[in-house]
């Protein structure tokens, strides 16, 4: 039975060593695909933060404080799905120089505002109902995921693209992908320029009460794909 098994171990490697192995010709490209669109809503994370000596009193202003912005955010119509608490805080902090200890209340709620008329009356709203942090204003695409499927698709035609432009000099053509490598990176898109400012005293005669300029989110895929050659 061992002889049995040599013997044909030592002819599968006698036929391996046989075969001709054959190269596949490839070309290696990137390609990049890139999607631009106006925001159509903007996410806001505000915060209520109160200080005190008194850990009772600080969390039951930080309450009242947040209570009022969360019935003014209820008041702009804002629905209920699109804003949420997102931290609750109470902390001790301690002075060693005047060996003394205070709280800190952080109260944190996320607004997703999809209609952008609201956006400066919402804004001047949360600070005057005690919002005394913005976190972050990200502006955003509702339709982000079919965006995105836009870019993958213009990278792999810049890809194709690409690899025929190079070939073409050699006489040759591109067939099948080979190989599709996605190195897009997953991040959340900002707009390419956004501003806001609260808005100024009339001194400034007929200027205009326009605070936000939106702009344009940019949407970006890249892939790298090995093309057979014909």
């Amino acid at each position: 039975m061992k002889k049995l098994v040599l013997f044909l171990t030592i002819m599968f490697m006698t036929m391996s060593y046989g075969q001709e192995i054959k190269q596949i010709p490839l070309i290696n490209v990137n390609g990049e695909g890139k999607v631009k669109v106006a925001p159509d809503q903007v996410c806001i994370s505000a915060s209520v933060e109160t200080k005190g000596n008194n850990a009772k009193d600080v969390k039951k202003q930080n309450d009242e404080k947040m209570d009022a912005v969360l019935k003014f955010i209820k008041k702009m119509n804002i629905p209920t799905a699109d804003f949420k608490t997102k931290q609750v805080a109470l902390n001790p902090q301690y002075d060693y120089e005047k060996k003394k200890t205070s709280y800190n209340a952080t109260q944190t709620v996320e607004i997703v505002v999809k209609d952008l008329s609201k956006y400066d009356e919402l804004m001047e709203g949360l600070v005057q109902q005690g919002i005394n942090r913005i976190d972050r204003v990200s502006f955003e695409s509702s339709k982000l995921a079919q965006y995105e499927s836009e870019a993958r698709k213009l990278a792999m035609k810049d890809a194709k693209v690409k690899a025929e432009e190079y070939v073409s000099v050699l006489g040759q053509k591109v067939g099948k992908a080979f190989t599709i490598s996605d190195n897009s990176q997953i991040y959340r898109p900002q707009p390419m320029y956004a501003a806001m400012r609260m808005k100024e005293a009339d001194s400034m005669g007929g200027a205009s009460n326009e605070t936000l300029a939106i702009g344009e989110i940019e949407i970006t895929a890249n892939v790298s794909v090995s093309f057979v050659l014909d």
